[in-house]
């Protein structure tokens, strides 16, 4: 590590802590060649994919668009905070241990569908008339029809 007051590239680390959440480590580094002393900070730099839209277009993924979306899905329903937090967790998860550098939206979609079916009925079909553009009431009762059968076979 180059010292910030001299630029000599010979430092010593002198003390080593991890933070209290556990993801950042805190070190306290001596420059040989000046003697003064600063501190640097380590924590992972995870890559998520990049997200590829309907029209070819590549965005940045974004956890807080993410979560924006499934609250309107899931606005004045009986869902906590930490439910939604958890549930874009896990889609974060999912997109991380994919491998991939870019991800269709409709994967990132299908995703949230996944949760959302898991949380709340309702939220579910909410996001499922957005996110597939229903037309008319038979794509409604349709998408019914699939949560029935979903929860049918999950039991």
């Amino acid at each position: 590590m180059k010292c910030p007051f001299c630029s000599c590239a010979d430092t010593q680390v002198i003390d080593s802590r991890v933070s209290e959440e556990g993801d950042t480590i805190r070190r306290r580094r001596r420059c040989v060649a000046c003697d003064r002393r600063f501190t640097t900070y380590e924590r992972v730099d995870l890559m998520m994919p990049a997200v590829v839209k309907r029209n070819g277009a590549r965005a940045d993924f974004d956890p807080n668009k993410l979560r924006a979306s499934m609250g309107l899905a899931l606005r004045k329903r009986p869902v906590s905070a930490a439910a939604l937090d958890s549930a874009v967790a896990r889609i974060q998860e999912r997109l991380l241990t994919s491998g991939k550098r870019e991800v269709p939206s409709d994967y990132v979609g299908e995703l949230v569908m996944e949760e959302l079916r898991g949380l709340d009925q309702v939220a579910y079909v909410r996001f499922a008339s957005v996110y597939r553009s229903f037309e008319d009431i038979r794509e409604f009762v349709q998408a019914i029809e699939e949560f029935r059968v979903h929860d049918d076979n999950g039991r």
